[in-house]
């Protein structure tokens, strides 16, 4: 079975999860930011010629003695992005998958999630080699292309960090749409506390767009286990450190540490105004989607500032 085959199959059997057990993530329905036809009142203005006078309030209008009708947000066509982390600390997995692996369902789900007439999907891959893009296709074009992205090195470091490609994509596709990053925030200098470099151009990309952000951790990032004498490698670095794994107050410090960092990562995302979703490679990444999409779909949609 060739690589393109295996891929295809992948695809389908993520079509089919999705199908069963995901109840959509925007319909297609994507509420623009800009006031013009569409289903939600928005505005309640004097009327003028041109306006629907179907949309008249009759209340407001009795009231003030002049007309008075809504005006409605304007639904478009989505325009979607997903950028996936492929550096290096994205091979890593001591559960079911790497995080890469994870990262591709991901990225191949919320494609699938936001397939509909006219909307348009692209990708951007953060690799060891720089930034990959891969033109806007239709949703399901989208979510195939993820699925046959190679595998993350196992090491080296990227020319372009998190912070870098989340300007880049913020500059290069200003129509406001979805951005969707993936990553597991893993900081190639090794800096654990806040400010992230990631924060300012993340909360620029939020300010003209839906964002959401879905972090990506194994289990061994959260505890150490007891296994004796360790050497920790950091992939993007290539540095090395030799731990006891059986001393009781280093796996404590560890658990602290990793329970701090994972406060201060979430802390910086919501200080964004980013919709953040943390997924485990142990855990049911697709009833953790599911849920997520839920939250989303009852929740009343954020007005987001216009920058020009």
């Amino acid at each position: 079975m060739t690589s393109r085959d295996a891929a295809l199959g992948r695809f389908r059997r993520l079509d089919l999860t999705v199908q069963r057990r995901l109840d959509g993530l925007l319909h297609g329905d994507h509420q623009g930011f800009r006031l013009g036809p569409g289903d939600d009142p928005e505005e309640l203005v004097r009327y003028q010629p041109g306006h629907d006078v179907r949309r008249i309030d009759q209340h407001v209008t009795a009231r003030a003695r002049e007309p008075y009708v809504w005006l409605t947000r304007a639904q478009h066509p989505l325009d979607s992005w997903v950028l996936l982390d492929r550096s290096a600390s994205m091979a890593f997995g001591t559960a079911a998958d790497e995080k890469g692996d994870l990262a591709q369902s991901l990225s191949a789900a919320v494609g699938l999630l936001t397939d509909a007439p006219g909307n348009r999907f692209g990708i951007v891959e953060l690799t060891t080699d720089g930034l990959r893009w891969r033109r806007p296709t239709p949703p399901r074009v989208g979510a195939q292309l993820a699925l046959r992205t190679p595998a993350s090195p196992r090491s080296g470091s990227a020319p372009v960090g998190l912070a870098e490609a989340l300007r880049q994509l913020s500059v290069r596709h200003r129509r406001p749409g979805l951005r969707i990053v993936v990553s597991d925030l893993v900081d190639p200098d090794g800096r654990t506390e806040q400010p992230f470099d990631w924060e300012a151009p993340l909360r620029r990309l939020a300010a003209r767009h839906e964002v959401i952000m879905i972090e990506i951790v194994d289990p061994r990032e959260l505890q150490l286990p007891e296994v004796g004498l360790l050497v920790l490698v950091d992939p993007e670095s290539g540095r090395q450190r030799e731990v006891d794994s059986s001393d009781l107050r280093l796996r404590h410090a560890y658990a602290r540490a990793a329970v701090a960092h994972r406060q201060a990562t979430a802390a910086a995302v919501a200080g964004a105004g980013v919709d953040h979703l943390l997924v485990r490679t142990d855990g049911d990444w697709v009833a953790e989607l599911s849920r997520f999409v839920q939250l989303r779909r009852h929740r009343p949609a954020r007005r987001r500032r216009r920058t020009r």
